[in-house]
């Protein structure tokens, strides 16, 4: 068996027991593996990996003068033989490592800094946190880089997702977002961007913090929650967008062209949404066939095109100026049906 030694001080960080030591950037990388999110399957919680991001940090950490944070890992449980931890004394302690049988480290934090050190010897501090579970590694992930330039807030939305005891009470707006993202029906499905390994072939759309961030909007203008359950709202919100999907079918399948999928649209469409639950009559059933027949009247001759009145709109203003113009256009279409009656 061919075996990897690493020589730790044994401690604390907080209230978890960890190691720190000294190894090579060659060893550390060739015993550790980064859990990249599986967008199709759910397992793994860390960003996509970004070459130029980690080809920066080679540049940087080979000049005369470079450091760097201790780099982090964990020793997930496992019911092999893989490491075994060898205490020394109150203090000391070695990692043995069977390298045969793989990775065994999994980057908690340094997956960027580690990913283009393959094949350098340059020495780099380590902190390893010892058999922390995957959704306790995601917790401290998500702790160290909830503020981090460059992440997915996305990622960390569906971080929050993955942790949370009643996501329905939380954040309905997010339980929403990804009942939207996961079911068949829905147009959202598999489409959003998460910050995770993309799926070979997806056509991505918008992301998943703009689309609960829109929902969350339209939650707050139709107040849907304080009467009916958040099941409720996502299957009304799940028929908008259906609707949305037939009634700008052209403008839906060119997400390049067009900005009914970008975040001006999505903002300025799920206000929309409020705007016509709440014109719904009790007698009335507010489901796709009301939505579609509502957005037939006007949504199809606004401009959706990257090249419309919606271009260089951006931020709240921007929004509160689209759905301005969305409006305007739909009391436009009103006043021809009138005319004409």
């Amino acid at each position: 068996m061919s075996e990897i030694i690493l020589e730790c001080i044994l401690g604390s960080c907080a209230q978890r027991q960890v190691l720190l030591g000294f190894a090579p950037a060659g060893t550390l990388h060739a015993i550790s593996f980064a859990d990249i999110l599986d967008e199709d399957t759910g397992r793994g919680y860390q960003r996509r990996f970004n070459a130029q991001h980690s080809l920066d940090f080679r540049r940087y950490i080979r000049q005369p003068t470079s450091a760097t944070i201790p780099l982090t890992f964990n020793l997930r449980p496992r019911t092999d033989s893989a490491w075994q931890l060898l205490k020394l004394d109150q203090r000391r302690a070695n990692v043995r490592i069977n390298s045969e049988v793989g990775k065994v480290l999994a980057q908690v934090d340094c997956q960027h800094r580690l990913g283009h050190l393959g094949d350098l010897a340059i020495e780099l501090p380590f902190m390893c946190f010892i058999g922390l579970s995957e959704r306790e590694e995601m917790e401290v992930f998500n702790v160290i880089n909830s503020k981090a330039k460059g992440l997915s807030t996305s990622l960390l939305d569906f971080h929050d997702a993955q942790l949370s005891i009643d996501l329905v009470t939380d954040r309905p707006e997010l339980f929403i977002a990804l009942f939207l993202k996961n079911d068949p029906r829905s147009p959202w499905c598999h489409q959003l961007d998460l910050g995770g390994a993309a799926t070979s072939g997806m056509a991505r759309r918008a992301s998943l913090r703009t689309l609960q961030k829109s929902i969350k909007r339209f939650l707050a203008k139709t107040k849907i929650t304080r009467f009916r359950s958040a099941e409720a709202a996502a299957t009304i919100v799940l028929d908008f967008w259906r609707a949305v999907a037939v009634v700008l079918a052209e403008q839906w399948t060119n997400p390049r062209k067009h900005l009914v999928t970008k975040g001006i649209g999505v903002y300025a469409l799920m206000d929309i949404a409020a705007d016509l639950y709440n014109e719904v009559r009790p007698s009335m059933t507010c489901d796709k066939r009301y939505f579609a027949a509502a957005l037939s009247d006007f949504a199809g001759e606004f401009d959706w095109s990257t090249e419309g009145s919606l271009k260089g709109l951006g931020g709240e203003g921007g929004v509160k100026t689209a759905v301005g113009l969305i409006r305007d256009a739909r009391k436009k279409a009103k006043l021809r049906v009138v005319a004409n009656a």
